[in-house]
Parts: structure tokens; C-alpha cells; sequence
């Protein structure tokens, strides 16, 4: 009997043992069934995303047309500098940053809070009706803009009619109206797309904090920078970056209202990008190096954003 103790505990321990390999292995198996449902979608961001990202900033080091390309250092880098046209669309695209989207944020949160009003009727088509600028086609709505506010467009004659103005205000030849032109377009159509993000936000704010603020005699106003604006802080932060890297990104509406004029008043720094790959004598390396200064610019911005946010929530 004592004999037949070792023998009969050896096959339970490897009976054991062998019960836990069909396990692992099915761990394995499931990790790779998982992988292999992700793999055609990681093959691609990194074909199409990290891939182009890589070889541009590869390009940006080198100089010269077509294949013919030679590593230059950071030349590229610091001609941007030197090049008044680059100055230019910066100073263009920094002013439209600076007006549009604190206008756009602002005016998108106050749309919000009243379209959140539960006593507000048809609030379904409002917000359709705001949020559709979104979905439209740019180069659509940029032709529609272009066409409003020309010489003798809609907008002039309202005015007019209205005895707002004396003469046509030359809204795309005019240095100063065609900034605000632009500035007026990317409103209108970006404002619904925070909209969104801010009804969101406020729905899911609970009821009963405005109840007992109310209760405490708070008006509507206490109650939207008391209450509001601080509960919606992280959808601000982001709105704001979202919008900052839009508007840095900045193309199609310079392009199709004003074409970048009058005399370059309107380019952009992607629209100098795109001049200088494909309207100018053909320079992909220094556009390659234009392209990441602005995302050195976003890199930058979207600190300060996340600095000037963790400041004032500590």
C-alpha cells in the first residue's frame, strides 16, 4: 500500500499539470484573435498617418526639386525666419486665432445654454439648424460667402436698404472687410460643432445644483459663471484646442473666398504650403518644414491652454 502512494500521487500531478495548458493556451489564442481583428486598422494609421508624418519630417531637412532632393540641416528652419512671406501668413492666421475663437467658444456657450432651456419649444430644430453649417461641403458654403458679400451681394444690399451704410463695403478687395469675411465664415460654420460638446455637458449637469442655487437667490448670471462655466471647464479646454488647431489649419475659406488676396492680406500659413508645393516653383522640403511649424504652434498653444486651465483650477 505504501508502495502504490507515490504512484498514484505522480499521475494526479501530471494530470494537474496538463490541465493548465489548455487554458494558457487558450489565452494565447484569444490575444492573438485580437490582434488579428486590430492588425488591418493598425497596418493602416501607420501607413497612411505615422508613415507620411515621418517622411515629412525627414523632408524638411532637405532641399531641392523632384527626386533630386539634398539634406540641407536646418536651413530650412531658419529661413522661416527670414521669409516675409511665412511672417505674413502668420500674422494673418495669429489674428484670426486671436478674434475667431474666443468669438466662436463664447458665442457656441451661450447658444447652448439657451437651446438647454427646458422651456424652450421647437429646441429640436434650432439646434438643426445650427449645428447643419457643420455638415455642409466648405467649398460650398465658401462659394456662397464669397457671392453674399461681394460688391453688390446680399449682405451690401440689406445694408443699404437698412440706411446701416452709405456705399457698398468691399467686403473680398478690402485688406481689412476681407479678414473679417473670413473670420465671420469659419463662425458660422464651426459655432454648431462646440454647440454640441456644450449641450452635452450641460445635460449632464445635475438639475437640483441649479434648484438650490436659485433657492440661495443666485440669478441667471451667478448661476452661469458660478455654476456653469466651471462644471464646463474640461469641455472648454478642449473646444479651445480643437478650435485653435482648426483655425492654425486654416485653407479652404481663404481659398475659395478671397484666394489669398487682396495682396497676400489673407493667406495662411496652409495656404502658403499650398503655393509652395504646387503654385510656386515646386519646394516640398521647405513645405515639408512650413507644415511643421505649425505643429510646433499647436505643440506651444495647446501648452499654454493646459497651463493657463491647471492654473486657474489650482
Amino acid at each position: 500500500m505504501r508502495e502504490a502512494k507515490p504512484g498514484l500521487a505522480g499521475p494526479a500531478k501530471s494530470s494537474h499539470r496538463g490541465a493548465n495548458k489548455p487554458g494558457l493556451s487558450g489565452r494565447v489564442k484569444a490575444g492573438l484573435t485580437g490582434w488579428l481583428f486590430i492588425a488591418a486598422a493598425v497596418i493602416m494609421i501607420f501607413a497612411f498617418y505615422f508613415y507620411p508624418m515621418l517622411r515629412a519630417l525627414i523632408l524638411s531637412f532637405q532641399t531641392g526639386t523632384g527626386t533630386n532632393l539634398t539634406f540641407t540641416g536646418i536651413d530650412n528652419y531658419a529661413r522661416l525666419f527670414t521669409d516675409s512671406m511665412f511672417l505674413t501668413a502668420v500674422k494673418n492666421t495669429f489674428i484670426y486665432l486671436i478674434f475667431q475663437v474666443p468669438l466662436m467658444v463664447i458665442l457656441a456657450l451661450f447658444i447652448s445654454v439657451l437651446l438647454n432651456d427646458k422651456n424652450l419649444k421647437f429646441k429640436g430644430l434650432f439646434r438643426t439648424a445650427i449645428f447643419l453649417p457643420t455638415i455642409t461641403s466648405l467649398v460650398a458654403y465658401s462659394v456662397v460667402f464669397k457671392y453674399l458679400f461681394s460688391g453688390d451681394g446680399l449682405v451690401n444690399s440689406f445694408l443699404l436698404n437698412l440706411h446701416i451704410i452709405s456705399a457698398p463695403i468691399q467686403w473680398i478687395t478690402d485688406p481689412f472687410w476681407a479678414k473679417v469675411t473670413i473670420i465671420i465664415a469659419i463662425t458660422w460654420r464651426w459655432t454648431g460643432y462646440n454647440m454640441i460638446f456644450y449641450l452635452s455637458g450641460l445635460q449632464n449637469i445635475d438639475s437640483s445644483i441649479y434648484e438650490a442655487a436659485r433657492i440661495d437667490g443666485a440669478s441667471a448670471v451667478r448661476q452661469f459663471f458660478s455654476i456653469t462655466v466651471p462644471l464646463l471647464k474640461p469641455i472648454i479646454l478642449f473646444t479651445s484646442i480643437t478650435s485653435t488647431i482648426g483655425t492654425l489649419q486654416l485653407f479652404d475659406e481663404v481659398v475659395n473666398i478671397t484666394k489669398g488676396g487682396p495682396g497676400n492680406a489673407t493667406t495662411t500659413i496652409s495656404h502658403y504650403i499650398y503655393n509652395l508645393s504646387f503654385k510656386y516653383s515646386a519646394d516640398f522640403g521647405y513645405a515639408a518644414t512650413v507644415s511643421y511649424s505649425i505643429v510646433i504652434m499647436i505643440i506651444i498653444l495647446s501648452f499654454l491652454q493646459f497651463k493657463a486651465a491647471g492654473e486657474r483650477n489650482g
